[in-house]
This record gives structure tokens, sequence and C-alpha cells, in this order.
């Protein structure tokens, strides 16, 4: 008996395009739609909201979209110095250093041979004018805006709150304004930058402020906004003797 003979194979149906129009992802008819979210801005009402008024008191904000700039480079070599003498400004040499950077800039030490700087929102990162002072030599300039947030903390309770989370010593003998360090609070890694500190005097008697600038990574944004939150909560009531 001869063998059967194989199915006759039945083609593919050829799929047909369909007639309706190809929809756009993003709605543009009023305009450029912003690309640019804040790692906080769902928190806004609530940092807001945990503000602290009186002779304790201690608020808390989001300053995003910082300029951020990575630079790696090998102090004291020619690069270095190109570098310096495009900023117009000396790298830090110490642990806690920092430099300001013509017009709004500063950098901050973060090791031997790293420095970030920050400028301001909407200021035009200098990253190819960097890159071409190194001119080939061991380093790297890199844009990581989008790596870190802000957190301002001001008033006169700013430093018992970070005391509670933070191992360093924050006493201004210390650490004073114009230090940054990368440190803890709580489990989370952040770059801690001590901005400003005003004592009182005679004409602002139990005025005193102090203002401290915490920069997380984006992916711990929320978790440290939340800590300085619930760390400010006892600062509304009076104070326990």
């Amino acid at each position: 008996m001869a063998d059967p003979k194989p199915p006759t194979p039945v083609p593919a149906p050829v799929p047909t395009p369909d007639p309706s129009p190809l929809l756009p992802l993003t709605d543009t008819a009023g305009g450029p739609t912003p690309l640019l979210r804040a790692p906080l801005t769902h928190l806004t009402d609530t940092l807001r909201r945990a503000t602290v008024t009186g002779p304790r008191a201690v608020s808390v904000r989001e300053i995003p979209y910082a300029v951020m700039l990575s630079l790696r480079v090998e102090p004291g070599s020619a690069a270095a110095t190109r570098i310096e003498r495009h900023l117009k400004a000396r790298l830090p040499a110490r642990c806690g250093e920092t430099a300001p950077v013509s017009p709004a800039g500063t950098l901050l030490w973060l090791g031997p041979d790293e420095w970030l700087l920050v400028t301001p929102p909407g200021s035009r990162p200098p990253t190819a004018e960097l890159h071409q002072a190194l001119a080939g030599a061991p380093g790297s300039v890199v844009d990581v805006s989008a790596n870190r947030t802000t957190l301002e903390l001001r008033g006169p309770s700013a430093r018992p709150v970070l005391e509670k989370g933070c191992p360093l010593d924050l006493h201004p003998r210390s650490f004073p304004p114009g230090q940054a360090h990368t440190t803890q609070l709580g489990p989370a890694p952040l770059i801690l930058w001590h901005t400003a500190n005003t004592p009182e005097t005679p004409e602002t008697p139990n005025t005193p402020e102090d203002t401290w600038h915490l920069l997380p990574r984006a992916s711990y944004a929320d978790y440290v906004a939340r800590w300085l939150v619930d760390a400010m909560t006892e600062f509304a009531g009076p104070e326990v003797a």
C-alpha cells in the first residue's frame, strides 16, 4: 500500500492593513509636551503641609532640575589645570571642601579625583568645553543632572531633624556652612551640603536660620522626603523639658 501524500501546506493569511489612522503617542496640538518630571512632584503638597512655624520652625521643599556635572581628572595634572582655568576656580582638594564657580555654580569635593559641579536649574552645562579641556587625558565629564534631586531643609530645627538619622557631627564647628559630605540619612546615601547658617542676633532674637541641601539619587528621593516629614513632626509641638 502506497504511503499517503503529505498534506498540502496552507499559506498563512496576509494581514490586512488597519484602515484607521495611526494615533500619535502624544497630543501636541496644544504645544510642546514637557518631558521633565521632578522625582518629588507627587509629594509637593505633603512637603508644604509638613512646614513647622514658630520658634522651632523647619520646612522642606524640593528644588528640582539643578544642573549637575560629574568631573573626574587627576589632581594637579595639566588637564586639571585646564579645567580650573575654564571654570575660573580651583578644584577643592580636601574632603568636605566646596568652591564657588562664577556666575552661580559650586564645585563639591566627592573624592580625591572626583567633583560634582552644581549650577542652577536652566543654566547651560559646560560639558563640551570641559571635555575639550581634558584634551584626551584620563578623566571624564558626565552630565548627571537626572541622577539626583535637591531637597532644601531650613529653619532653626533643621539640624536637630538631620541629627536623628545622620551619623556625622553636624555642629557648625565640625560641619560649617560651605561644606558638603557624602553620608547617609537613615539607610539612604546622599550628599549633605550645609549652604547657610545665620545665628540669632539682638535684632533678630530666636530666629536663627540654618539651611541644608540634601542631594539623594532620584530613586531614594521619595524615601528621604518622607523620612524628613516624619522627623519634623515632633517640632510642631512644645519642647519637652
